[in-house]
């Protein structure tokens, strides 16, 4: 395992904490974004006030944003139908699959879009293999779903590495 593929590019407070201004200057034309923990909490699907203020906020500045969820099809459709918003599920993260799958559906290039995710295992270890810069947040709840208690234990190990090479990560309130 090599520690690099999972280190992120950018750690930030929340998704909703990216400024079109920043991202215009990284010449950052489209955001790929997990879904539960990210863009919406998994226990609360209707998202919050700023969240529907932030996607508006990019559409309006014309960055494209697209939902990259390893669940399966029905409940992505469901979650991401209030936000309007496209979505690429079962996108088998931590492999790239999923993440090029969206990068054609945006009609970008690697070096244009960037991936948010609150998990190093899957969201940040998937941007890795498909060359693309990435984002981790915070998790929005501190519950998980079952399906994820496995990896946040694998990833406390990794981020322990993390910090001993890199030293202890700063948190973005901005970016």
């Amino acid at each position: 395992m090599k520690l690099v593929n999972y280190k992120p590019d950018y750690l930030l407070e929340a998704v909703y904490n990216l400024d079109v201004e920043n991202l215009k200057k990284r010449d950052i034309r489209g955001i790929m974004v997990d879904l539960d923990n990210t863009l919406i909490a998994w226990n609360n699907p209707d998202g919050t006030p700023e969240l529907h203020q932030w996607l508006q906020t990019m559409r309006t500045n014309g960055i494209k944003v697209i939902v990259v969820s390893n669940n399966k099809h029905d409940r992505v459709k469901r979650a991401v139908a209030k936000f309007d918003v496209d979505f690429v599920s079962r996108a088998m993260k931590p492999f790239a699959w999923g993440i090029n799958k969206a990068l054609v559906k945006l009609n970008e290039r690697p070096d244009h879009v960037i991936m948010v995710g609150d998990q190093l295992m899957t969201d940040i270890r998937a941007a890795h293999r498909a060359g693309v810069r990435s984002i981790l947040v915070k998790q929005l709840v501190e519950s998980d779903g079952w399906s994820t208690k496995f990896n946040r234990w694998r990833e406390r190990r990794v981020w322990k590495k993390l910090i001993r090479k890199y030293g202890y990560p700063k948190w973005n309130t901005r970016l």
